[in-house]
């Protein structure tokens, strides 16, 4: 599954999330800077997931019509060891969610 970090996910759980998933930055694809409606349009093109730690995506931005799967991560912070231990319940929720969904991940 090809898999959208954005820009608030800490690069290094890119790893994290292989050999199962390809995992990208945004600012790694370039799309570094894109708002989140056109950078949801965009990813819903090239990938099959997004990953954020963004809680009001649902809200803020409309979801209808995209296929992309979206996981959203809840954590105290976006700090990478405060991230780790979430990653099994991310590989998880990727694999539960289907196209057009989403899921939360809380820790």
């Amino acid at each position: 599954m090809r898999v959208l970090l954005d820009e608030n996910v800490p690069r290094k759980l890119k790893y994290r999330l292989a050999p199962e998933h390809d995992a990208v930055t945004v600012p790694e694809h370039g799309w570094a800077g894109l708002v989140n409606g056109a950078l949801l349009r965009a990813a819903d093109a090239e990938f099959d997931a997004f990953v954020t730690l963004d809680r009001g995506i649902e809200y803020q931005q409309d979801l209808s019509g995209l296929t992309i799967r979206i996981v959203v991560i809840r954590s105290f912070s976006n700090k990478y060891e405060d991230l780790l231990p979430l990653v099994a319940s991310v590989h998880a929720a990727l694999v539960r969610v289907g196209p057009g969904g989403l899921a939360h991940v809380a820790g």
